[in-house]
């Protein structure tokens, strides 16, 4: 049996939504008009404590029973009575989010080699909201898409702080050098310290590239960044997440622009 055009289109634009989940994720979404909000379900008890955020959305609720919480989740997913049906944020381009402006600080970026745990995006998007970068990129393939998890880690930075993704990420490093970034790759094994690159391009557009944890950057990446820098560990021994990295990365340069 052919399937009608209507359904078939129904269930193309149902497999580019996700789920977010929790309190603070879901009212964030619910206050942020750029985010698509198809469908929310809420327990008496979270709708009590959304209910102005809700009204302020103009989305309908549906309001649930604990027990017969039928949403698609995790069942490890700490949902706090909350759940709400989203497509993904449109940043908009490359050029629209990264160009530098003049009479602003000079952008800051985070891009991201194959980075797939989205408690580490999450983590980061955080720290990129902080610290006031630009955006935070990764490849459409081999990275963390947007989900109810990486949403939750963020704690709001997701509908606040552009995540954009493309197609291939020594590409869009050799358009963003283009536009005037320096790439600075995170190595262990560099020479240089992130504090002593950070200093000598003050003045320039910054991206910080980071892989993932384990095998670090792929060599094309590695190839394509202007500069390979470390953090500097007391006594030279340690490590840290790519979250806290990027935390701490994000930190050497924008103190040296200050």
């Amino acid at each position: 049996m052919i399937k009608p055009k209507w359904v078939v289109e129904k269930e193309q634009a149902r497999r580019e939504t996700f789920w977010l989940f929790g309190l603070h994720a879901v009212r964030d979404a619910l206050l942020n008009p750029d985010r698509v909000k198809l469908r929310l379900v809420v327990t008496k008890n979270a709708h009590d404590k959304l209910a102005e955020d809700i009204a302020k959305s103009g989305v309908t609720p549906e309001v649930t029973d604990p027990r017969k919480f039928d949403v698609p989740l995790d069942k490890q997913s700490v949902h706090q009575g909350a759940a709400l049906e989203v497509k993904p944020l449109n940043w908009g381009s490359i050029d629209e989010c990264c160009m530098a402006v003049d009479g602003q600080k000079m952008p800051r970026l985070i891009l991201l080699d194959r980075v797939t745990d989205p408690h580490n995006v999450g983590a980061i998007l955080r720290s990129a909201e902080v610290f006031g970068a630009r955006a935070v990129i990764a490849p459409h393939r081999h990275s963390a898409p947007e989900t109810g998890a990486l949403a939750k880690t963020a704690s709001g930075a997701l509908e606040r702080q552009p995540y954009l993704r493309v197609k291939n990420l020594a590409d869009t490093m050799e358009r963003l050098r283009k536009m005037g970034y320096v790439m600075l790759g995170l190595d262990g094994t560099a020479e240089h310290s992130i504090e002593t690159m950070a200093d000598d391009y003050s003045g320039r557009p910054i991206a910080l590239v980071l892989g993932a944890e384990g095998p670090g950057l792929r060599d094309r990446t590695k190839e394509t960044c202007d500069h390979l820098v470390k953090i500097d560990f007391a006594d030279g021994v340690g490590s840290l997440n790519v979250s806290n990295a990027a935390a701490v990365g994000l930190y050497a340069v924008t103190k040296a622009s200050t």
